[in-house]
């Protein structure tokens, strides 16, 4: 608890420090300049890099595997969206090493060491409620037409 106190008041006076430097250096206007460049820059990699994440989960859903990791990085990707659209540069940078996708894996392999992930099914009183989900295996999708395997729903009527 101390540690996030301390946390949200020295961050912002290093902020406030960079900001007057920045400003002294190239001027108040530069300074505001870089800092909506940053957020603009940075909103548009954090929708790239999150559709691209999306895209990773639904793959790994489809092919009946639990996307742990994709949901990691979605907190990381959010974590640095909202450092971007804070006004300071020591965010910024922080929040761009967020939506790299070298570190933001790292940053998710980091978070997952520190966690265990534990998956439950949702049983009441009977048992093989949960079991037989769990365990049922389900053909891929395919859009290309029916494939030995697929399942295809309908209804039927005898005509005599």
């Amino acid at each position: 608890m101390r540690f996030l106190l301390l946390l949200f008041i020295v961050i912002p006076v290093i902020e406030i420090t960079v900001l007057i430097n920045v400003g002294q250096a190239i001027g108040a206007w530069y300074t505001v300049g870089l800092v909506l460049l940053s957020a603009f820059i940075g909103v548009n990699m954090l929708r790239y890099q999150g559709l691209s994440t999306l895209a990773r989960a639904q793959e790994r859903m489809n092919a009946g595997q639990v996307p742990g990791n994709e949901m990691v990085e979605g907190i990381v990707l959010a974590v640095g969206g909202a450092l971007l659209l804070t006004p300071g540069f020591v965010t910024d940078v922080i929040g761009f090493f967020c939506l790299i996708p070298f570190t933001r894996q790292w940053l998710a392999r980091q978070v997952m060491s520190r966690f265990t992930v534990v998956a439950m099914s949702h049983r009441q009183d009977n048992p093989d409620v949960g079991d037989s989900l769990h365990h049922r295996q389900y053909p891929p999708h395919h859009s290309d037409g029916g494939k030995p395997g697929d399942i295809i729903d309908g209804d039927f009527r005898r005509e005599d």
